[in-house]
Formats: structure tokens, C-alpha cells, sequence
């Protein structure tokens, strides 16, 4: 890749030669290499950095000044935008060449990778991992979800309690309920009987006693 400054050797304007010998010492300095197309002197080459500069960055009078920046066909920026790039530390990512290796931006750049693996990445790496593995319900984040489970607790809690009082009383009554039923209904049978044979040995007794009482009037008057 060539990287191509366009340049007006000619140009009477203090300020523009300035800004050409701030870019063309800048990139020596970083032994980048770059050939000057000079569009003072040739009409070629400054119809087509003319025509190659993006509409968004020409003057409102249309025609771009030098120096302007290009890497082979794509446009890289003006002055303005080489000075943003130097300040940064960014010179090699504005002109699109990879930072020699030790260099400030190249230092820059491993920071930032290592930033973006240690740092955000992995913060978006943990949330994605919560969010495919947790299904937070809406109660759960309206916080509403911890009354109704203290109040859900506390029904659970309440009818197991409640339930075995009421069972034990019912069963406890309810054994000993039929048990002294039963019981009462047997001494009462057995109550029934024995009435029943005292009775008839009373009507028995009698009845003997009525018959030796007979006999023996019967036998007086025989008498």
C-alpha cells in the first residue's frame, strides 16, 4: 500500500506550506513510506484529489486544499484530521497501516485488546451467560415475588398447623366416642338381660311361692 500526500510546492500561502511540512516531516519521523503527488504543477493530479475527496469533507466552496492524505484509492483526511490522529497516538490507524511492533500505538492498541478481553468483554460475556441460563420472572424484578412468598410461607405453615389440632380433637373424640358407645350399648344389653332374668326368676319365685301357698290353703282346708 502507497500512501499518497498531496501537496502544493508552489502554493504562496504560508499556512498551507506549514501544514504540508508538519505532515511530510511527521511521516518521516515514522519511516513511513509515502510518495508527494504535487498538484500544483500537474493538472492530473489535482483533478483526481479533487474528484477522490469524500463530498462531506470539501469546503463549502468545493474545492479541498492541500495536503490530503489518501492510502492507494481510499481517502484518509485532511490536515485537521492527520493533527486529531497525531495527538492521539493513532497516525498508523488514520492512514490504515498496522503500528510497528514497540511502537506508542501499537502499545496503545494491546491495551485496549486487553481491556476489551479482561473488561467488557467478559462483563458481556457474564451477562449473556445470566441471561441464557436464569429466567428472572417480572414479580421477581418488581420485588413483589418476596411478599407473596412470605405470605404463601405463612398459609403453608398455618393449615399444617391447624389441621392436625382439628384432627387430633375430631380422632380423639372420635375414638372415644364409639368406643364408650359401644361399650355403654353392651352394658346396657347386658344390663337388659339381667333385668330381664332377675325378673323371671322373681315371676318364677313368686309363682312357686303362689303355688305352695295354694297347696298349703288347699291342704288346711282339707284339713
Amino acid at each position: 500500500m502507497v500512501i499518497k500526500v498531496f501537496l502544493a510546492t508552489s502554493s504562496g500561502s504560508t499556512a498551507i506550506k506549514k501544514k504540508q511540512q508538519d505532515v511530510v516531516g511527521f511521516l518521516e519521523a515514522l519511516k513511513v513510506d509515502y510518495t508527494q503527488l504535487d498538484i500544483a504543477c500537474n493538472e492530473e493530479n489535482r483533478m483526481w484529489m479533487r474528484q477522490n475527496v469524500p463530498e462531506e469533507k470539501k469546503p463549502s466552496n468545493g474545492i479541498p486544499l492541500p495536503p490530503q492524505i489518501f492510502n492507494e484509492e481510499s481517502y484518509c483526511g485532511d490536515y485537521e484530521t492527520f493533527f486529531d490522529a497525531k495527538e492521539d497516538n493513532s497516525v498508523f490507524a488514520f492512514l490504515g497501516l498496522a503500528p510497528p511492533p514497540g511502537s506508542k500505538e501499537a502499545l496503545k492498541a494491546d491495551e485496549e485488546e486487553h481491556i476489551m478481553e479482561n473488561g467488557t468483554h467478559a462483563e458481556e460475556t457474564n451477562e449473556e451467560g445470566m441471561d441464557d441460563s436464569i429466567e428472572v420472572p417480572e414479580v421477581d424484578r418488581n420485588g413483589d415475588v418476596y411478599e407473596n412468598e412470605d405470605e404463601e410461607g405463612k398459609e403453608d405453615v398455618e393449615e399444617p398447623v391447624a389441621e392436625p389440632e382439628e384432627n387430633e380433637d375430631s380422632e380423639g373424640g372420635g375414638d372415644n366416642e364409639p368406643e364408650d358407645t359401644g361399650h355403654a350399648e353392651e352394658y346396657e344389653e347386658q344390663d337388659d338381660e339381667e333385668l330381664r332374668q332377675l325378673e323371671e326368676e322373681e315371676e318364677a319365685d313368686v309363682e312357686e311361692g303362689e303355688e305352695d301357698y295354694l297347696e298349703e290353703t288347699q291342704e288346711e282346708e282339707a284339713e
